[in-house]
This record gives structure tokens, sequence and C-alpha cells, in this order.
């Protein structure tokens, strides 16, 4: 350290303190970066490497950006995952002796990002923080844009179904054992973690005071709730440290039990396409995406928070329900609500810049003229003859105080930057108004002088201009020159090539009160913008408030035009367990093709008599289509909106679990096969007889009769041990065989008409089993060769010849029934299911009890009897 420059030892003093950011360290007009960090930047953002002395035998890497533009090289850093440390001269250089002081003013994190290029104005941007305690984890998480800062107490086993529905940008934690799950979910979703958060190592348990006041945490008894008060602690530390300042605008925690809401799995989410689609992560195409028709991004970032924790409330669910017939059946409510809310701005993130003292005077207008629409809306409200709106319009403080502070004191059109002046009304204030009269009366001195100088000259050309280096000037070309004697009152400041240039006392003079009445200005209107935020800023919470019921509004508005614009009915909400959809209909699909062209669909389930539905027939002939809208009609019921359904009765459902679809996992070495296990695995474990469940296809990763095994004990097992409702797509038709051994199990199909060698999807589900696949005509559908269509259909016929689907059926039937092996051995040598001829593998086969089995162990009996035919050889087969 000794061998280092003095600047150098600066950076490298700064740096150890923030060893897991890029530093953007401050010199002159450029932050730079040196050694490691200048070698992740210039790669990152494609910026040239170079090098700088710094008193070691080699030069140390170095690259910088202007700062003036520094944002998007700021915002590039933080989309590739890394953390930027603002490091800035807190000292003017001027006036300092030796090494300028700085200071990191600011650490910027994908959670705790205020710059709006960095962010989706439709989503939160929240920061979580886990403590660890046992098996019990305290969740908190901020969106520090809004304030927004919620907090719960759940098990361990369910850290990953949280993270799934909060969807953090960025996750500090207490404990490294965490880290094996924290890996695998960050990288799916693009998380940020920080390892080994130093949050949780040098805690200031005095925070929580300084954020809110004694009355108020002890209300909420956050003091005697470990795994919750060391959760907000780390997190409020970690804020403070990053952003450097406590925030008026985090005033609110909003404690929760994971009860109180649907329990969506990772998997479901993902399978529904609930906010992004699964090809390609976008909104469109989601189901976020059809609904959204919010005029506010207060409102989108609600309408996405609500799918995303749909209530288990029968009362709240009703109350938003009754909220929205109101103004869905009303055209004008609906329009007059549209149009005040559009013109309203991001109100709640303004907040946030206030809050950080980021807020520029445009911004001021902006939530000036946000407010300047409340009392309309307010007003569009009370005027509605509706009774539940009419009592929300209550609660709306239109805050005229505020509008007319701002409206008082700022311009109109301000400029954006604070110090630049041009911000304050002359009315306003008066040292503002004689200030701003002396630089304009100050302009026409100048004019005044320079109309005498040409009279008194006679050059026509003379002209008066101003820089920075020299001030006001009087310039002469020196053509003129040749013929005028220089007044000895003009004294020669400036030779150019073609001109001189003159000042005068008088010049002087006029020059200094202009300039200074300048500068004053700008100083005194920085002043008093401070003061007029700081005002605004004390009233912060009120703004918040009236913020979340213009979101409210926003979100029930977007409901009821979507229910009227796509024919939605209101949903009868029951707790009995009985589920009744009448031409129900999947939302996403109907967007793309029209309600017209959408085939609809009846659902029956129950908790008693139909419980489980088996559902036969083609690919493409639409069996996880209509499995996913009934998934989707029950979510949206339970999120309080209207659904795309002629009449439906929906259940309180404790949990949504879909199995539709799987892909290798190949980061965890996991097939495809193991991966729909795995999901099927943690259905099976967390299911309960309020769960709705859909699985798709289940054993067709695996050989025909693993395969056909697993389903048939699968359903047996939700059937007999779970009793939840389930709709269960499969192409093994042996599967219809259930309706006729067990109660609460029916088969449906899809409807297929034959046309010679065609057939005809008509996507319609009626009841009864299909016995065929139609996978040669699907494959003529998708335009596989001729030729191949042709020997497959040989191939099949051949098949169908020698009787092997009906060996198969018997066989099938015989060894997964409840019966005793022991009676039927005679029976059993006579099966062509595997042929089995050595003793030992028969007594095996004999000592099985299959019924009360789980399907993984199931799973594993028959890898290992496959194991050993093939280690006996062909011969035998």
């Amino acid at each position: 350290m000794k061998k280092v420059t003095p600047m150098m030892r600066q950076y490298l003093e700064i740096k150890k303190n923030y060893k897991d950011s890029i530093l953007f360290f401050r010199l002159g007009d450029f932050y730079e970066m040196f050694f490691e960090d200048a070698i992740i930047a210039s790669r990152v953002l494609e910026i040239a490497l170079t090098g700088r002395d710094c008193g070691l035998e080699e030069r140390a890497p170095m690259c910088g950006v202007p700062y003036h533009s520094s944002n998007s090289y700021i915002s590039k850093l933080i989309e590739n995952g890394y953390k930027v440390a603002i490091c800035e001269q807190v000292e003017d250089p001027s006036t300092s002796k030796g090494i300028v002081k700085r200071e990191v003013i600011r650490v910027i994190s994908p959670g705790t990002v205020m710059e709006e290029n960095l962010l989706d104005n439709k989503k939160n941007n929240y920061l979580m923080s886990i403590y660890k305690n046992n098996d019990k984890l305290g969740v908190s998480y901020i969106d520090i844009t809004t304030g927004d800062c919620y907090a719960t107490i759940i098990e361990e086993q369910n850290l990953i179904e949280e993270i799934a529905k909060v969807q953090p940008r960025e996750i500090i934690y207490s404990d490294d054992v965490l880290n094996q799950k924290l890996d695998k979910i960050s990288i799916l979703n693009n998380i940020y973690l920080n390892k080994k958060s130093s949050c949780y190592y040098s805690l200031d348990e005095d925070i929580l005071f300084k954020y809110f006041t004694k009355e108020y945490i002890e209300k909420l008894n956050l003091l005697n709730t470990v795994e919750i008060k060391y959760s907000l602690i780390g997190l409020l530390n970690y804020i403070f440290n990053t952003q450097k300042q406590i925030t008026s605008n985090i005033n609110n925690i909003n404690i929760y039990k994971s009860k109180d809401y649907m329990s969506i799995d990772i998997f479901t989410r993902t399978n529904l396409e609930l906010t992004q689609t699964l090809r390609n992560k976008q909104k469109k195409g989601s189901l976020l995406y059809v609904l959204d028709k919010t005029n506010t991004a207060m409102g989108g970032r609600l309408l996405r928070k609500w799918i995303e924790q749909p209530l288990v409330n029968k009362e709240k669910i009703e109350k938003r329900l009754n909220l929205i017939e109101e103004i869905k059946d009303n055209f004008n409510l609906r329009e007059d609500i549209s149009e005040e809310l559009k013109n309203i701005y991001d109100i709640e993130r303004l907040c946030g810049k206030i809050a950080f003292e980021k807020i520029n005077p445009k911004e001021m207008i902006s939530l000036k003229e946000s407010i300047e629409k409340i009392p309309n809306v307010k007003n569009i409200l009370l005027n509605s003859d509706t009774k539940h709106i009419k009592s929300l319009a209550n609660e709306i403080d239109e805050l005229k105080d505020i509008h007319l502070l701002i409206d008082n004191s700022i311009l109109n059109e301000p400029s954006i930057t604070l110090k630049d002046g041009n911000i304050i009304k002359s009315s306003f204030d008066e040292r503002v108004k004689n200030l701003r009269e002396l630089t304009t009366n100050g302009t026409y001195l100048i004019k005044e002088i320079e109309t005498r100088e040409k009279e008194k000259t006679g050059i026509k050309s003379l002209k008066i201009g101003f820089n920075k280096v020299f001030g006001y000037y009087i310039e002469i070309t020196k053509a003129n020159l040749k013929q005028f004697q220089v007044p000895s009152n003009y004294i020669r400041k400036q030779t150019l090539s073609n001109s001189e240039r003159f000042i005068t006392d008088e010049l002087k003079q006029i020059e200094e009160k202009i300039l200074n009445a300048e500068e004053k200005i700008k100083e005194l209107e920085y002043e008093l913008f401070i003061n007029i935020r700081t005002e605004v800023y004390k009233n912060i919470n009120r703004i918040q408030k009236v913020a979340k019921i213009i979101a409210y509004i926003d979100v029930l508005n977007c409901f009821a035009k979507v229910a009227y614009e796509n024919n939605y009915c209101k949903p009868n909400i029951n707790t009995s367990g009985k589920l009744s959809i009448l031409n129900g209909r999947h939302p996403v699909v109907e967007s793309i093709i029209g309600e017209e062209n959408f085939v609809p669909n009846d659902t029956e389930l129950d908790t008693d008599n139909f419980k489980i539905g088996i559902i036969t027939g083609p690919n493409m002939a639409g069996k996880s289509t209509y499995m996913r809208q009934v998934s989707l009609i029950t979510l949206l019921a339970h999120i309080g909106s209207f659904v795309p359904a002629q009449n439906a009765d929906i259940p309180i459902v404790d949990r949504i679990f879909t199995r539709v679809g799987a892909s290798d996992d190949l980061s965890q070495g996991q097939s495809t096969f193991m991966v729909e296990m795995t999901e099927v695995s943690h259905i099976l474990k967390n299911a309960t007889k309020n769960s709705l469940v859909i699985l798709d296809e289940i054993g067709r990763g695996t050989s025909t009769y693993d395969g056909l095994s697993l389903a048939w004990a699968i359903v047996e097992y939700i059937n007999e041990k779970i009793g939840c409702k389930t709709l269960f797509a499969t192409h093994y038709h042996e599967l219809t065989e259930l309706e006729n051994k067990f109660k609460g199990i029916k088969n449906y199909c899809v409807a297929v008409e034959e046309k010679g060698e065609d057939i005809i999807f008509l996507r319609k589900i009626i009841r009864g089993g299909s016995d065929q696949s139609y996978g040669i005509h699907v494959a003529k559908l998708a335009n596989l060769p001729c030729e191949i269509i042709k020997r497959a259909n040989e191939i099949l016929k051949d098949l169908e010849k020698n009787d092997i689907i009906e060996k198969n059926i018997n066989s099938s039937e015989v060894a997964i029934t409840n019966q005793n092996f022991s009676d039927k051995n005679e029976e059993l040598k006579q099966i062509n299911f595997l042929n089995y001829e050595k003793e030992n593998i028969l007594k095996e086969i004999k000592s099985l009890n299959i019924i009360n089995m789980t399907p993984i162990e199931a799973m594993n009996v028959l890898y290992n009897l496959q194991n050993k035919v093939k280690a006996i050889g062909d011969d035998t087969l």
C-alpha cells in the first residue's frame, strides 16, 4: 500500500469496503474503474481498457465513462448481474488541499435501482431478505421505488414457492445453508443473490425504530416475532447501507400468512403462463396480457400482484366481484374512470423519488397534474348510482393542499436539472421576482450600451458578446480598426485572427450585477425547490394512500372492461367443493382466435361422486387447452375476476397444481422423465382434498408398460388417498377401465369426426373413453413424408392383426388390479407383459404389494425388475 500513489491509495481504501461492487471512482468529468473492476467493465460495456501509473511496477488496468452519461453504462452493468458503487468527490477541488475527499454516496443493485430505464413500470422491483431460524424462515421484501413492504414466516420447504410468487430482483439471506436452493431459482428467474450478505454480520438492531415508531412496532409485535424481526432488520440495514439515508416512503409493513393466499408452485405458474409465456418469457400471450387493461402503472403492478397471489377468503373475493359488477354494467362509469386515470402518472414511484431526493422539477409537475385528476375521479364515483363504489370514493383524500403548493410555486414548464434555474414562479417569492427582473433589465442595458457604442464609433458591425472566460466584451473587426481610433476607455482583452475584443469599466459593472443576479437566482431557486420537496415529503404517507386507492380502482375498472368486452360471467363462490363450469373458454386462446371460433366446454367435478376425470383422445385435439382453461377459470375466480364462461360455480381451492409438458433439466442432470416424476411427487406430497390437480400425459417419458403402470397407480392414489378434484389426460386407453373399478372416476374424451382416412378435431369434451390415439393422422397433419405415413399404417395393421394391443390390455389389467397374485399364478404365466421365466423374479413379483406403494416406489421397483431381466439375456424372452 505504501508504494502506490496517494490517489490510488484512496481508491484502494474505499474499494475494500465494496468488494462485491464495481466502483465508479469520480475523477473530474469521468467515473474511472481500476484493476479487476476495469477488466470486467471494459468487457461488459465494450469500452477501451487502458492503464494508469499507480506506483507499482505494472500500470493499473483502467477504463472510464463520462459522468454525465453514466446512467446507460450503469444500467448495462446491472442488467448483467453486477452492483455499482458510486464514489463522488464530496468537497470542492478548488478549495481542498492535497487529494480531494471522496465517498461512496450510493450503491446501485438490481433490487435498489431507481432509474426508470431499469424498471418495468407495471412490475414491482422487490428486494427480498431471508432470515433462517431453525426450520422457520422470516421473509420480508420491499420495493424501494414505491415503499411497499411485506413480511411473513414460512417453512423452509416452502421457500422456492414464496420466491416464485414474489419474483424479487435481488435476495439477501442470513444462512449459507440456503445456497443450494437459492442458486437454482436465481438462475432460472434472473435473481441477483448476495452471498454472505454483509448486512447480516453487522446489524444495527435499532434501525427498525429509525423507520417506524415504537408504538407501531409494538402493535405488530415485531420484537417478539424473531424471524420477521431479523429479516426486516437485515433488509433495512441493506437499504440504508446502499442508499445512505432513511426514507419515509417505507412507512408500513404488511404482515401476512401464506395461507391467506392460494398456493401456486413454480411448475404451475410456469405451465399456466400466468405472467409470461413458457417459450419466450414474454408478457404477450400470457394471462396477464389478456387481463391488463389498466390505465396507470400503479394499477398494472397491482393487477400482477393479484394474479400472482389469488385469495382464498370467500368474503374478500366476493367484495371484489361485487365492485366489478357495479362498474361492468355501467358503460359511462367505465369510460369516465378510464378517461381520468390515463392522465395520472406513477404517483407511487414519484413518492419514491421524493423520498430518495431524486425528483426533478418536471416530475414535480407530473405529481401536480396527477393530483389534479383525483377530485374528478372521486366525483365520478360519488355521482354513480352504485353502492359499493360510493363507499370506496369516500376514502379518497383530494390532496388539495399539496396541489396548491406545487401549483403556486413551480413553473409549468421548468428545467429538468435542479441547479440550472428556471424552476420557481416569480409570484411565489419576492427575491426571485427581483433577481429575475434584474437579469431581464441587465439584458436591456447591454443592448443599450451596444447601440450607444455603434453610434459613437460609427461602426455598424460592432457587437457586444459573452463567454464564460472573459464575460461581456466589445468586438470590432480588424478592417474597422484600421479606420478607427480606439477610445481611451476601451481596454484590449483578446486578439483574434479577424477581430479585437475590448472591455470597459461600465460594461464590467453591469456584467457583475447580471452574473451575480443569475448565480443568486439559481441558488435561491434550488433552495426553494428543496423546501417545497421537503414539505411534500412530510405528506408522503397521505399521497401513498391515495395512490393505492387509485391503483385499486384501476384494477377493478380493468376487470370490468375485460368482462364486458370478452363476455365473462360473474362466478358464484362456494365452500361445498363443487366445481361447475358451463361453456367454459380458455381466456388466452380465445383472445387469439376470437370467441366465435372457440369451442366452449363444460366441467363438473366435486369431492365425492366425481373427483377425477380421465380424458382420452388424440394429440392436438384440445385436451391440454381444456384442462388449462379449467385451471385458469378457477384461478380467475379466486383473483376476484369474472370468468370466460356462460356460468360458473367455483369452490374455494387451497392450491392448483399442473403437470403439463416436461423437458430435460440438464443443469441438475435430470432427464425429462425424472423432471416429470419430480413434479408429480411434489403434487402428491402437497395436494389436499381441497386442491385442483391437472395432470397431462403422465408416464409418456418412459416405456409403455412402466408408464401405464405408474399412471394407473397415480390415479388410484389420488382417488383413494388424497381425494382432490383432478383432470387426468392420457394416451393410455387402458386407464378408462378405472371408471368401472372406483367410485369418483369418470371417463371423458375429445370428440373426433372421421372422414375416410382423414379426421376432424371437434374440440368438444364428451362423456366416454377413446380407444384410439390417431397418432398417424396427427403426423399426416404435420406433413410428414407420405412414405412414412404409408409405412406406419402398414405396421399398425400388422400389430392389430397379431392382437398385440388386446394382450397388452389384458396383461396390464392383471398386473395392476388389487388381487392376490398367488391366486392368479396360472394366469400370470400366460401373460405376454414381459414373459419372465425365472422363478426368483416370479416370486419377487408375487410378493409386491402394489396398492400400498407410492408412485416413486412403484417406479423404482419396475426399474430394478427391468434391469434384472436385461441381465438374464434375450434368450429368455
